[in-house]
């Protein structure tokens, strides 16, 4: 571990920054968007805005890396981010707000294919999985640290998005700076949706319904408190709970993944997270009782992410796994778009349980959906599958791709 950090330490440090910016500017527009006068379903317009962004740059960003390489194209998407972050405050109008989103997820998705790409370079065969790993754990704590920014100022003042806005400049600093060598971009082959539902049914509709539960999370969970009548105190504590939870429980149900049909754990983790959002449905819960929702909702949903990807992992060859992740993660982007939106209706048609209603709906069809696909052909043998290799939404095909090709190599390695 400590040679990956040698190593890694700069691109880890300015990651770690980059998700502490994105982690305020989630929540913070939430917020302000109620002290606008925003109205719920206008927020979810702009919070969905950011996931059409994404998937733009998920397909754009290797095209821009091979035309004029990493350094340009992570230098040139982190200015407009920190651009960005500070004409939200200074255009407070939601159709503007709404384009500014879909140019700084297409930012993000860039920024993240390259650091992707360079920490992938600079890890070996044999400690890719820690690098990894540790690349997870500091987005999700970047995130989490962002919730304890919030309380720093006044959301309805200039301060919080000019924070994140240093931040993120200052996280290009360690990165451009470090003697790392610049990667090759590889191209891969690409597996049509098509194709890819042939090998894994449960892997693609999981992934796509599974991309409107981590889109209500990560934009419309500030939304949702504000509605609720929540204090900026409370909503940060209710979002680095979700965070929080999807980083504490990501191992032992990989674990869990190793020992049994993952297919099972699928749907009974899913089943299980359909019922415990129910719950947070029901009125007269304290701050303890919506934070313990909270971090089982996010403890839980987050590593069904990994799970789907390694199940879908179960029946390819590893020559094949990258052109999955991609096709995976584009899936998943298509769920996330609609997610914010669906959210933002049910918010407004039913109030605040509609927050709650679309994770436990979406999160009962993946699990009756994995119970039905058990019956449609029998699990690989525990022997022929791949180790699970934590891995979080927020990341692009590099990553997915990696981390899926890792748990391959290290089911053949006693081979």
């Amino acid at each position: 571990m400590i040679q990956v950090l040698g190593s890694t330490w700069a691109l880890l440090l300015g990651m770690g920054l980059l998700m502490v910016g994105n982690g305020v500017q989630g929540t913070l527009l939430g917020v302000r968007g109620a002290i606008e006068g925003f109205s719920t379903f206008e927020m979810s317009l702009v919070m969905s805005a950011y996931f059409v962004g994404f998937l733009g740059g998920s397909r754009l960003a290797p095209e821009l890396i091979r035309r004029v390489g990493h350094v340009r194209v992570f230098a040139a998407l982190g200015s407009l981010i920190s651009a960005v972050l500070l004409l939200y405050a200074v255009i407070p109008d939601w159709i503007a707000w709404t384009l500014m989103r879909v140019v700084i997820g297409f930012c993000f998705s860039g920024v993240y294919v390259t650091a992707e790409s360079w920490l992938n370079n600079a890890a070996t065969n044999e400690n890719r999985g820690k690098a990894l790993s540790l690349y997870m754990i500091v987005q999700m704590l970047g995130i989490i640290a962002a919730q304890a920014l919030m309380n720093l100022a006044d959301p309805a003042g200039f301060l919080l998005f000019v924070i994140p806005s240093v931040l993120v400049s200052l996280a290009f600093a360690p990165i451009l700076l470090s003697v790392a060598p610049t990667p090759v971009f590889d191209t891969t082959k690409s597996m049509s949706l098509r194709e890819l539902y042939h090998v894994s049914p449960l892997g693609t509709v999981g992934m796509l319904l599974m991309g409107g539960v981590f889109a209500a999370f990560f934009g419309m969970a500030s939304v949702w408190g504000t509605l609720a009548g929540l204090s900026v105190f409370e909503i940060s504590l209710f979002v680095a709970a979700i965070f929080g939870g999807g980083m504490v429980l990501q191992y032992p149900l990989g674990w869990l993944s190793d020992r049994m049909d993952r297919r099972k754990l699928i749907g009974i983790s899913a089943a299980v997270c359909a019922a415990v959002a129910l719950a947070g449905t029901l009125n007269g819960f304290g701050l303890a009782g919506l934070l313990t929702v909270g971090f089982l909702i996010g403890g839980i949903s987050n590593p069904l992410y990994a799970l789907l990807l390694a199940h879908t992992g179960d029946f390819l060859e590893r020559e094949d796994m990258a052109a999955a992740s991609g096709g995976l993660l584009f899936i998943n982007g298509l769920g996330a778009i609609s997610g914010p939106i669906i959210a933002g209706w049910l918010m407004e048609w039913i109030g605040p349980e509609g927050f709650f209603l679309q994770i436990a709906v979406l999160t009962g069809m993946v699990s009756a959906y994995a119970a039905w696909r058990m019956t449609r052909r029998p699990a690989p043998a525990p022997e022929a599958t791949a180790p699970f290799t934590a891995v979080t939404p927020a990341v692009s095909a590099v990553a997915a791709g990696a981390a899926a090709e890792t748990g391959m190599e290290d089911a053949e390695a006693p081979a």
